[in-house]
């Protein structure tokens, strides 16, 4: 609470959690990732405001805003994940990854970006064959009635963007030398 006899000084900057850095030299520029993030998090939050709006003036709510919701936090997440790994921005012990030699750390790099290459290989191969059985046999979704791979094709199509920009990232580290 201010009083209005005592002057206020103007607060000081608060230093960034997570200092800017300048992002890494890739083909594909990361605003892709950026704009899908914000286009699928600004769509996700009026769906969600507007159901709310239903709900509270109704007490009904849509039915479908829940199946769009989960298909776009899944959009959302592939998104950022993608972004997160070229940024190496992603969840690591920095106490582990950050400590020791640069060959020390340039190995650890090398074997935590292969198995995530690794993993994501396997899920986009995974994905593939549950978005064609789910294709063959003609699954729909419950409140919609839409075809359900019309959700799950994006799963291996964003899968693979995060193997490329892994494939990416380690070419990258391959060819620097340890710092």
């Amino acid at each position: 609470m201010s009083r209005p006899d005592v002057p206020v000084e103007p607060a000081e900057p608060v230093e960034p959690i997570i200092p800017a850095e300048p992002d890494p030299a890739v083909k594909v520029p990361l605003a892709a990732e950026d704009w899908l993030a914000v286009i699928v998090l600004a769509v996700l939050a009026l769906i969600t405001f507007t159901n709310v709006l239903v709900r509270y003036f109704t007490d009904q709510s849509f039915a479908w805003t829940e199946e769009i919701s989960i298909f776009l936090l899944i959009v959302l997440t592939m998104a950022g994940g993608s972004a997160a790994f070229v940024r190496n921005h992603h969840i690591r012990i920095e106490a582990v990854a950050d400590g020791g030699t640069p060959a020390r750390r340039r190995a650890l790099a090398l074997l935590a970006n292969s198995v995530v290459l690794l993993f994501f290989i396997l899920l986009t191969v995974l994905s593939v064959r549950l978005v064609m059985d789910e294709y063959i046999y003609e699954e729909t979704s419950p409140a919609i009635g839409v075809p359900t791979w019309w959700y799950s094709i994006w799963l291996p199509i964003l899968a693979a963007a995060i193997v490329l920009r892994t494939a990416g990232t380690l070419r990258r580290l391959w060819r620097s030398p340890a710092r």
